[in-house]
């Protein structure tokens, strides 16, 4: 097979095989023009150590990433275990994504309390990328809570991650 022949996958099938590698749970927040505005992700990875770079992968279809987008700064938030129900609440369409959450401020967007770390970035860059848009953010500050259970999203399901006790 040469890299320029197509394959017929389906998108079913491909979602369920790529359900296999588990992936953090996130929460992406900035200051919106009246209110703070936030959504779930789980695309998101490093992408360079120097520059500090990340990457984020919003739908197309989302109505809160152009939001995000004109802000120009955003601060993902790495949700702890116990957080599930306050990751649905920020997947929610045409919810009050905030209600009830606590959180602080930070330059970049809302730090939710509780979760295990906190990246804050600026936009460098957007890329297409079929159904998603591949964004590119510069990190600017940094910041994690040592010994946290992240929350994970693995086969369709939340869990956490418990890394083993050294001794």
């Amino acid at each position: 097979m040469t890299t320029t022949d197509m394959v017929d996958i389906d998108p079913g099938r491909f979602r369920q095989v790529l359900a296999h590698l588990p992936t953090g749970v996130t929460v992406i927040s900035a200051h919106g023009a009246d209110a703070p505005i936030g959504m779930a992700a789980n695309s998101v990875t490093s992408v360079s150590l120097d520059p500090p770079l990340i990457l984020v992968c919003p739908a197309k279809s989302s109505s809160t990433w152009p939001k995000i987008r004109a802000a120009g700064a955003f601060c993902v938030n790495v949700m702890a275990g116990h957080h599930e129900q306050v990751t649905r609440q920020f997947a929610a369409k045409e919810a009050d994504r905030f209600k009830g959450i606590d959180h602080t401020h930070r330059p970049t967007g809302p730090a939710l309390c509780d979760a295990v770390a906190w990246i804050e970035c600026t936009l460098e860059d957007e890329h297409d990328a079929g159904d998603h848009t591949i964004v590119v953010a510069r990190v600017v500050a940094i910041e994690a809570v040592p010994d946290a259970e992240p929350l994970v999203f693995f086969r369709g399901s939340y869990g956490s991650f418990r890394a083993p006790d050294p001794s």
